[in-house]
């Protein structure tokens, strides 16, 4: 029966999964309205930022809060090649990816031999120095002006920039889609395994032969490419490079997405940022709500977790589950109570049959 529940709930994932992609593809034919398409272009980047991140923190038990520092390495890597060395866009992205992955690697060397508050507390340091690096470099990054007119994405024959964010938004969805199915892979890989050992019993995995240094210095690196990569995108996408990505506001509301969406789970945060950039952004239209948004996305994060303490990515199995249940229990009830006709109707034709012997 477990096996069988299993099976039903792997299957109703891929249909839940199947449907949502080609309704993602469906979109932009049924919204014409270029500020709703950039909601859906930005709540992909922080989706591919708050899945990343899922990586680190969920899988490998990492409290790493340079996360969001390296999406800022990614969006000031890729705007800088892009408009100071004149590299292509689409490699400049990729060369952002690998700048997050190079910044991610110096961070490692600290961290993957600390524990706990500290971990936070170096994590939290890289990430004010990569700021003030950026801001004190004025005559390359712009300072707290930002760097403006960024080169943007091409292809032959196509304009990105007269498309009502039509092209953006599809380019968006499949680094959004290429990004989970690698995570995916990597989680349910000997590496995955392995990492999920560690944050979970870090003796019993280092005495079966799992290196936790090398282990996490990997997760790290995996987890900052995906996020340099949609930072790199992030800055194609606005033209506009700012030093307010490293801002605690964005850190507080991506790490909202993954707790609320649910940690260890990939898909969990990116149907939460697709959640809360709707509904932060929303309420930042709104008189006298701009500011005070995060504290109702803080709100609303402290709802979810009171009554799904592992993320909304729970809810689902839980229901799923609660109904097998139902339907097990009910099914001993019946039994016996077929049991019990059929027991009764044997000693009624058992009588039955000693009254024709006796009358015999």
């Amino acid at each position: 029966m477990m096996a069988l529940h299993d099976g039903k709930l792997r299957n109703s994932k891929v249909w839940l999964i199947g449907v949502l992609l080609i309704a993602g593809l469906l979109v932009p034919i049924f919204v014409q309205d270029s500020y709703l398409r950039h909601l859906f272009i930005i709540s992909f980047v922080y989706g591919i930022v708050a899945a990343s991140w899922d990586l680190s923190l969920g899988y490998a038990g990492i409290f790493n809060f340079a996360h969001v520092a390296f999406f800022g390495v990614g969006v000031y890597a890729t705007g800088l090649t892009a408009k100071l060395l004149g590299i292509d866009p689409w490699a400049a992205m990729l060369i952002g990816g690998v700048a997050a992955s190079a910044a991610a690697a110096i961070v490692a060397l600290p961290v993957v031999r600390l524990q706990g508050v500290y971990v936070v507390l170096v994590t939290f340091a890289f990430s004010q120095l990569v700021m003030q690096l950026v801001i004190n470099q004025s005559n390359l990054t712009g300072g707290t002006q930002g760097m403006v007119r960024v080169p943007t994405i091409w292809l032959p024959g196509y304009n990105f920039l007269r498309d009502y964010k039509l092209g953006y938004y599809y380019v968006a969805l499949g680094l959004l889609v290429i990004t989970t199915v690698c995570l995916r892979w990597l989680v349910r890989s000997d590496f995955g395994l392995s990492i999920r050992a560690l944050r979970d019993n870090e003796d019993y995995a280092v005495s079966r032969g799992i290196p936790i240094a090398w282990q996490r210095l990997k997760a790290l690196v995996a987890s900052a490419f995906f996020t340099g990569l949609a930072g790199g995108f992030y800055v194609v996408y606005l033209r506009v490079a700012s030093p307010e990505v490293f801002d605690f506001s964005t850190v507080s509301l991506i790490l909202s997405m993954v707790l609320v969406g649910g940690t260890s789970s990939i898909y969990g945060p990116l149907f939460a940022a697709l959640f809360l950039t709707f509904i932060s952004e929303g309420l930042a239209s709104i008189n006298n709500f701009a500011e005070g948004r995060f504290m109702l996305v803080a709100l609303a994060m402290i709802v979810v977790l009171l009554f799904f303490p592992k993320g909304l990515a729970s809810a689902l199995p839980a229901i799923l589950a609660k109904n097998a249940n139902q339907k097990r229990s009910r099914q001993p009830v019946t039994a016996s109570a077929d049991q019990a006709l059929m027991t009764s109707t044997d000693k009624e034709n058992e009588a039955e049959a000693a009254s024709h012997s006796g009358v015999r």
